[in-house]
């Protein structure tokens, strides 16, 4: 039995995003070398946060933001409500479970379920690749996701955002 919870059309997500749809555009092209040197420039790199972070792709039910973090920094326990997944680019972290840690370098993926408290400390230097994916809710194609879920999550990607790098500081990575 197939079940279609949703169609995805390309530049479904660029209408719904008031607030820089070039992170929806229906083809982005990413440097990481180049956003990775951004990061570096930020002022939230010098902080004492040790961290810095942009979102790379916005879309209703999708985000991808690349975190640079320093050594012996931590992003304390939080959670999201769509699935996770955490690849590390560069460098080396410990991603602490209720139940265990897990040691991460340079090329290893993680995946975490709806709502699993995490917490990420770089044991060194770190590039790491946040990806988080929301359900799309049946018949409802102006809210992708529900509202409490938007709001979670958004508030933890602002979190990270609001340290530096955001998409703010976005450009159109969009290739033509």
């Amino acid at each position: 039995m197939v079940t279609n919870l949703s169609t995805c059309h390309p530049g479904d997500g660029i209408g719904v995003l008031n607030r820089l749809p070039g992170l929806a555009e229906p083809l982005l092209q990413i440097d990481f070398e180049r956003e990775l040197l951004q990061l570096r420039q930020e002022e939230s790199w010098q902080r004492e946060t040790g961290r810095s972070s942009k979102t790379l792709a916005k879309y209703p039910d999708f985000r991808i933001v690349l975190i640079l973090m320093k050594s012996g920094t931590l992003m304390r326990q939080h959670k999201a409500e769509g699935r996770v997944s955490l690849q590390v680019l560069d460098g080396r972290v410990c991603v602490h479970l209720a139940d265990r840690k897990v040691n991460m370098s340079g090329g290893h993926l993680l995946v975490l379920d709806c709502g699993v408290l995490h917490d990420v400390e770089a044991l060194e230097e770190s590039a790491l690749l946040l990806t988080i994916s929301w359900r799309r809710e049946k018949g409802d194609d102006s809210e992708s996701f529900s509202s409490t879920q938007r709001h979670l999550d958004e508030e933890a990607v602002s979190r990270m955002d609001d340290e530096g790098g955001g998409p703010d500081n976005a450009v159109n990575r969009h290739a033509g």
